[in-house]
């Protein structure tokens, strides 16, 4: 009996997360082409091609959750922003304040674990920001020269750009809302 309960919640918050009216397809798309668009094109005005790679896996992974799953308490706008500025700012750190950078994934490992601590404690969880801690410590000299300039550029800028759209396009819909609140029952 219990196992049968267990079951039909399971299947019904799968497939409830899974039901999209197809229009909302296009405006996942919209947002996420036009957000990863618009940060690729400015990152690649200032950055090589491998540390654009790693801004754009970032801010991707952010599209994803902003654009895909609106509802989710990691895509909330607190998280998006708090998430990636207060990881940004911890990879930084790690870069600048500790002797042993040379030592890459000693570096790395505590850049990325620092900023899920930090995230948890501050409740802006948001798993892309583990990556902008990452990149902080792994990027090319370019990034690591920008010091705490990282945290406005490519960081927050990056940061705006997915917010404002996902605040445009996660509206237009009224199935859809961003960020997330119980929408009244039609």
């Amino acid at each position: 009996m219990k196992n049968s309960r267990t079951y039909r919640k399971t299947r019904y918050i799968i497939y409830r997360q899974t039901i999209l009216d197809p229009i909302d397809h296009l405006w996942t798309f919209l947002g996420g082409f036009l957000g990863i668009g618009a940060i690729g094109y400015l990152q690649s005005l200032q950055f090589n091609q491998l540390d654009n790679v790693f801004l754009i896996g970032s801010f991707g992974a952010s599209a994803v959750l902003v654009y895909g799953a609106t509802n989710s308490p990691l895509a909330q706008p607190r998280n998006l922003v708090g998430g990636h500025l207060l990881s940004a700012l911890i990879g930084v750190l790690v870069v600048k304040l500790l002797p042993f950078t040379d030592l890459l994934w000693l570096a790395a490992a505590l850049a990325v674990s620092l900023s899920i601590v930090v995230m948890q404690i501050t409740k802006t969880l948001h798993p892309p920001g583990g990556a902008t801690a990452l990149i902080a410590v792994i990027g090319s000299d370019d990034i690591k020269e920008l010091g705490f300039y990282y945290l406005l550029n490519p960081v927050f800028s990056g940061v705006v750009i997915l917010l404002v759209i996902a605040l445009i396009f996660n509206n237009i819909s009224k199935h859809r809302n961003y960020p997330y609140r119980k929408l009244p029952r039609e």
